[in-house]
């Protein structure tokens, strides 16, 4: 496997993040396929690493720092597409969170029973497919692999200064 030193780690991280961010857009405003909520909610990853990566590129935060923020960020993400897949799969029953929009929108209870009666696109229905694979499951795997490259960055952190 590629030996990244931490710099080429960051640029590699941010560039994945970047792309994953535009593609994400680029399907539900260019090609129209409404995200259910936690297709929404796997997207904060990689915002988050876009700003944290250009935070140390800006302002030098300890490398070795980041490298533990972007591991338990990836990690998460990992995490959240695992429950996702497993809805999309019926390995998990959908959550009452799968079907309301923002929470900030809701002021009543007749808000509430309204955005359960509205149809709304559902966590375990697959609406966009590349190659048979939901876009879950793809960020699933490449979370997986944007993991474990920062775990190895991680571990031979000394060595790639």
């Amino acid at each position: 496997m590629y030996n990244f030193n931490n710099k080429s780690c960051f640029n590699l991280i941010l560039s994945v993040s970047i792309f994953s961010i535009f593609f994400a857009y680029f399907v539900e405003y260019v090609l129209g396929y409404q995200p259910c909520n936690l297709c929404l909610i796997e997207r904060i990853p990689y915002a988050l690493s876009i700003f944290l990566i250009v935070t140390n590129y800006l302002i030098k935060i300890d490398e070795k720092f980041v490298l533990i923020l972007l591991m338990l960020i990836f990690f998460f993400s990992v995490s959240i597409s695992v429950y996702h897949l497993g809805i999309e799969q019926n390995l998990f029953k959908e959550s009452a969170f799968c079907g309301l929009k923002n929470a900030n929108e809701i002021i009543s209870k007749e808000e509430i029973i309204k955005q359960l009666n509205e149809k709304r696109v559902s966590c375990k229905d697959v609406t966009f497919r590349i190659f048979g694979l939901s876009l879950t499951s793809i960020n699933m795997i490449l979370s997986l692999v944007l993991t474990l490259i920062l775990v190895k960055t991680y571990t031979k952190y000394e060595k790639n200064k």
